[in-house]
């Protein structure tokens, strides 16, 4: 089972990364749908997938995520004006 390392731009303007196994369930939780999401984007509501990376393992995504998170704001930005939907779509 693949492992996805995503950025969801919140309506804020603020960004949240993170990691799942299932990008569309994830998606559904951070924005209220389903039951779950992080605190943060409750409040920042509704978040939009702005990026999408997939690995072979929760640990290789976990490292990516780790390091994505120590990213500033700009760092990230610069990572999603990089992002295509195509490269989204060869992600899932």
């Amino acid at each position: 089972m693949y492992c996805y390392v995503y950025i969801v731009q919140c309506s804020s303007g603020s960004l949240y990364t993170g990691i799942t196994s299932n990008v569309r369930r994830r998606i559904e939780q951070h924005n209220g749908l389903r039951w779950g999401g992080a605190f943060h984007t409750k409040m920042h509501r509704p978040v939009f997938l702005q990026h999408l990376e997939r690995y072979p393992t929760r640990k290789e995504a976990r490292l990516r995520e780790k390091e994505i998170q120590s990213w500033n704001h700009d760092e990230k930005l610069e990572l999603i004006l990089n992002t295509t939907k195509e490269n989204i779509v060869t992600a899932i």
